[in-house]
């Protein structure tokens, strides 16, 4: 097999890659390990960049998220029972917009299949080779058959457990890392939100988030242990912490059955650079951000966006400067988000320790700030909006 560019990984970042390149007339092959069943049902970030909104409904596949979506002007953040609202729009002029990640995979695949594009799911022994060369190559199994797929350029948007990252050998690859020592619960539970927009909360038993996928379904998260047992989490605790943390004067929490139960474990990750040779790093194959700040699959659509825009600089104009600029331009982005979802988690989650209380005190601090100051409320709100991708 030949193309101009392989593709290793069927998520968001390698369909809307693959997606925009078609649009200008530049063939790609995405090579997915998992079933495009499983892909689509995977249940994972659910908050919309502006930028990431303009960019889905500029190149033709945003249609479905404007209508089923679901636009948030501002944002809710509580300490304790004390609720403040952050207005994203009155002060960015810019917003949010609620959409499952899995429905902007769902858009994606339904386009590149409409669009003929190549894309092959359950693919197995998936190896890169020869990328410090200007003939690389990724050899797979599908259908039971060994296959090589011959490219110019390799992205590497397999997610952070792909094959793609450790083909950087490892003194060039430089890796930054933070792991926090809780988890977050997430529960999906059929009943309509209890709010119009999301409540970050941060209660003296741990941290909170009231969030929402469609009219009748609320997403939670609750602070948990990162290596959380399950079954220690009834439906009665369950709705028990959330009354407990989410609690405000004159509202209330709507229960409903629980569909869904997952533990996730928080940490921030980089790897640098983001690039070796013909090979590209785009999304979690090279940062993960712990999801406080709602940034992971944002941060993965500005990869690919400016990916893109450099790979058809160099077939159109033969200039490789936005190829060569690729992982410095990233990195810029990857850094500033990664501060600003560390901040976020750090002023929400409960810390314990010796100084805990000391922690408590600080993150009170800086809610009053947020309450207090219009400069503080706006740097929370242009951060979580999010920098526009040009």
């Amino acid at each position: 097999m030949r193309t101009q560019v392989a593709i290793v990984g069927g998520g968001p970042a390698g369909l809307l890659l693959s997606h925009l390149l078609h649009l200008q007339g530049i063939d790609s092959v995405v090579l997915e390990r998992r079933s495009q069943e499983y892909v689509q049902q995977r249940v994972r970030a659910g908050v919309l960049e502006q930028g990431t909104v303009d960019l889905l409904r500029e190149v033709g596949v945003g249609e479905r998220m404007l209508r089923e979506g679901d636009r948030h002007e501002g944002v809710h953040m509580q300490f304790d029972d004390e609720r403040l609202h952050i207005p994203f729009t009155e002060l960015t002029g810019r917003a949010i917009t609620v959409y499952g990640q899995q429905e902007v995979v769902k858009d994606l695949n339904e386009r590149r299949r409409a669009d003929g594009g190549q894309v092959l799911f359950e693919v197995d022994d998936v190896a890169v080779h020869d990328v410090t060369t200007e003939s690389p190559s990724v050899t797979f199994t599908h259908d039971g058959r060994a296959q090589v797929l011959h490219a110019d350029f390799v992205a590497g948007c397999d997610g952070f457990h792909g094959v793609c990252r450790d083909v950087i050998p490892p003194d060039v690859r430089r890796v930054y890392e933070r792991v926090y020592p809780f988890g977050w619960l997430g529960i999906l539970a059929e009943v309509a939100p209890s709010t119009d927009e999301l409540i970050y909360a941060n209660h003296e038993s741990g941290f909170a988030l009231h969030s929402m996928r469609s009219a009748g379904i609320s997403r939670f998260y609750l602070q948990c242990e990162p290596d959380e047992t399950l079954a220690n989490w009834s439906d009665a605790r369950i709705w028990d912490e959330l009354h407990a943390r989410l609690a405000a004067p004159g509202w209330k929490l709507q229960e409903g059955p629980i569909i869904d139960r997952s533990v996730t474990a928080m940490r921030s990750f980089v790897a640098e650079p983001l690039r070796h040779g013909t090979l590209f790093l785009a999304g979690d194959s090279a940062h993960i951000v712990p999801p406080t700040g709602a940034k992971g699959l944002n941060l993965a659509v500005a990869d690919v966006d400016r990916l893109a825009e450099a790979l058809v600089d160099h077939y159109r104009t033969g200039s490789d400067a936005g190829l060569d600029e690729y992982s410095a331009k990233c990195l810029e982005r990857v850094w500033r988000v990664q501060h600003f979802s560390w901040w976020m988690t750090s002023m929400t989650h409960r810390f314990e320790g010796p100084d805990q209380d000391f922690e408590r005190r600080l993150q009170r601090s800086q809610f009053d700030y947020l309450r207090s100051s219009t400069a503080a409320a706006t740097t929370l709100a242009e951060n979580y909006v999010g920098m526009p991708l040009r």
